[in-house]
């Protein structure tokens, strides 16, 4: 496994596999959740021509420490589309990502970029429109703002030549985040902490994705890190 050489102990682990393994994850936009195979199935559930209204995000109920690896299994069923993952979520004022002071959010991608809450996101699997189906692409955003800080090559293949599923890692240390899928890194990003606003450090996660791709997850672990990256 990638970064074994700096990851801990096991933090949380979630295998994605039944209804009951999802309780207290809320469920932003319009979407549906299945099991088919034993792994969480996730899908918008809205006419795809609603542009931005029918995208989603899945937000995991835990809040995470800084100095972390989260890892999860992916496959896509169906494309066009895109996913993404944000962490280190967080309201403005240090708020938890759910609070229900924080405004109502519903799908649209500027509500999470631009809105009431800071975080980190990367996109990956883009492959929504021609341009990133052309040139595949993993890239890192940080809000509040819509700041591409990160980019390098995504590995996934298109669907007919996707394999059972990907082990995707990412690693969140202080300034520091590192990207890989299947035990290839594609990215490494140093926040500078000025040009893009404070460093972000604890937060949740959630899971986004662009309809109407359809999409499994699996095996969800987050762990410790030995120590800080520097």
């Amino acid at each position: 496994m990638l970064y074994s050489d700096c990851i801990d102990s096991l933090l949380y682990e979630n295998p994605l596999a039944c209804a009951e393994d999802l309780n207290g994850f809320q469920l932003e936009g319009e979407g549906a959740y299945s099991f088919p195979r034993g792994r969480w199935r996730l899908e918008g559930t809205m006419d795809p021509g609603e542009g931005q209204a029918a995208n989603l995000v899945a937000w995991c109920p835990e809040v995470f420490p800084d100095h972390i690896c989260i890892s999860w299994e992916y496959r896509a069923i169906q494309e066009p589309g895109l996913s993404i993952l944000f962490f280190a979520a967080k309201g403005h004022n240090g708020e938890d990502v759910l609070d229900p002071a924080l405004a109502t959010r519903n799908g649209p991608y500027q509500q999470y970029h631009s809105g009431d809450i800071n975080a980190l996101h990367v996109s990956y699997f883009r492959r929504k429109h021609p341009v990133e189906r052309a040139f595949t692409t993993c890239n890192l955003r940080k809000s509040h703002g819509f700041h591409l800080v990160a980019q390098g090559p995504d590995p996934l293949p298109s669907i007919p030549d996707m394999k059972e599923s990907y082990r995707i890692q990412v690693i969140k240390s202080g300034p520091h985040v590192r990207f890989a899928i299947d035990g290839l890194e594609c990215f490494r990003w140093t926040d500078d902490g000025e040009s893009t606003g404070p460093i972000l450090g604890s937060g949740k996660i959630g899971f986004r994705q662009m309809t109407p791709l359809i999409a499994e997850y699996a095996n969800l672990q987050v762990h410790t890190l030995k120590e800080p990256l520097s």
